[in-house]
């Protein structure tokens, strides 16, 4: 996806449309909430819901320089078992998320390794990764900066995680009206 950005705002293009922004990774029946549209990050569950594909984003295996200091840095799959990650609850999981790691073959293999801590927020992941806890898997949009600044390392990238689609989610019979018509030509525009 594209960087939003570089290009205008909805806002600027639309002043009169106001907007409701809501985050989390809980799964909402958006019928019943009355909500116009959802994005959603990562696979789907079987929904009955338009789901229209906008991109995939590009996922790293990232740790803090101060975290590597400590415990190596990992050159392949196999060493990444003396070391720790940080635990990453989806809403919808019982567990922590593994790693993902695809294999040139294309095989795609997932690792478990001892979590130093596990949140359920983004934020908190990216935000333990530069105190040092641990390695962690995002996507890539969301830690450019970090990595820009030298805050976070890319490891292992001859392996890298699988990508994450980006997903548009409406319900199927609603009768869009036109704000609803813009943000969805406006979000296809910018990605």
């Amino acid at each position: 996806c594209e960087s939003i950005g570089a290009r205008h705002t909805f806002t600027e293009k639309y002043p009169d449309i106001k907007l409701f922004i809501s985050e989390s990774d809980a799964l909402r029946d958006i019928v019943s909430e009355g909500i116009d549209c959802v994005l959603r990050v990562g696979r789907l569950a079987d929904e009955h819901l338009v789901a229209k594909p906008l991109c995939q984003l590009e996922e790293v295996t990232v740790a803090s320089p101060s975290y590597l200091k400590k415990a190596g840095l990992p050159c392949c799959i196999d060493d990444l078992h003396t070391h720790k990650m940080i635990g990453f609850y989806a809403s919808d999981q019982s567990a922590p998320m593994p790693l993902e790691f695809c294999e040139d073959n294309g095989t795609i293999r997932e690792l478990s390794i001892p979590r130093s801590i596990s949140v359920n927020s983004a934020e908190s992941l990216v935000a333990l990764a530069l105190q040092g806890m641990g390695i962690v898997q995002v996507p890539r949009y969301h830690i450019e900066a970090h990595l820009k600044e030298g805050r976070l390392v890319t490891l292992l990238t001859h392996v890298p995680p699988s990508p994450s689609p980006l997903t548009l989610l409406y319900p199927q019979n609603r009768k869009y009206s036109a704000r609803v018509n813009v943000f969805i030509e406006w979000l296809e525009s910018i990605i």
